[in-house]
């Protein structure tokens, strides 16, 4: 088991993007960082490069649609270290690609869900009895301005014309879990909060399309888990502050 005083976090998506970059500047503060990734070639590349910046970090082989998977990333926490004090549940899709929701197959919205929402879910579940082990515990559930039904339903926002069912819908069920965990695990002093990283450019938020940089994206959600005695709980937020359910 790790010295007492280490930090552990489990950041899931972790091989690329914001989850690999919060992955790097949370290691640079400290952390022992649990690289979650589905690829595991990726994977072994995204912790070679930790380790070439002496991050104290382990692959961890986690799909969050497989609770086979979820299971055995789980126990293996459990038997190598005893605890965990971050999750940060980034693993996120978009497979609707703006189609109109007319049009859009319940498939796609199912595989929209099965990553974003139940995913998270999932994940979290597993991993809550190993967050009750630490001194000190928190979520970070990385959501979407595009989840927010305020933003949605007001005419003078930019996501008012914004039609992305799938990926929306999924986001705004983030956005209702991130609450209900916050109030579930209150009296146990675990906080729970949902981040809204931004338009980034990454190959999810489009490699020439994105306005800001992964730095940027990350900055929020390191900001959260940099500060284990911050009590803060329950909240929806960006760089620029909370933003409106």
């Amino acid at each position: 088991m790790p010295e007492k005083q280490s930090v552990l976090t489990l950041i899931t998506g972790a091989d690329k993007g914001i989850g690999f970059e919060t992955a790097m500047e949370l290691g640079r503060l400290g952390q022992h960082i649990l690289v979650g990734s589905r690829d595991k070639s990726r994977g072994f590349r995204a912790v070679k490069r930790l380790h070439q910046q002496r991050i104290k970090s382990d692959l961890m082989i986690l799909d969050v649609t497989s609770a086979v998977s979820i299971r055995a990333v789980a126990d293996r926490i459990r038997n190598q270290f005893g605890y965990l004090n971050i999750l940060i549940n980034n693993a996120g899709v978009a497979f609707d690609h703006h189609e109109s929701a007319l049009t859009m197959s319940i498939e796609t919205i199912r595989r929209d869900f099965d990553v974003n929402f139940f995913g998270l879910i999932q994940v979290t579940q597993a991993m809550v009895p190993l967050l009750l082990k630490a001194d000190h515990a928190k979520i970070i559930n990385v959501s979407s301005n595009m989840g927010s039904l305020d933003l949605a339903s007001d005419p003078t926002s930019q996501f008012y014309n914004v039609s992305s069912l799938g990926y929306q819908a999924s986001k705004a069920a983030v956005n209702s879990a991130t609450i209900t965990f916050s109030k579930t695990l209150a009296h146990v002093g675990i906080t729970v909060n949902a981040v809204n990283p931004g338009y980034t450019a990454t190959d999810f938020g489009g490699r020439f399309g994105g306005t800001q940089t992964v730095q940027q994206g990350a900055a929020r959600i390191v900001s959260l888990a940099r500060d284990l005695d911050s009590e803060v709980t329950g909240t929806f937020s960006e760089n620029a502050g909370k933003l409106p359910w």
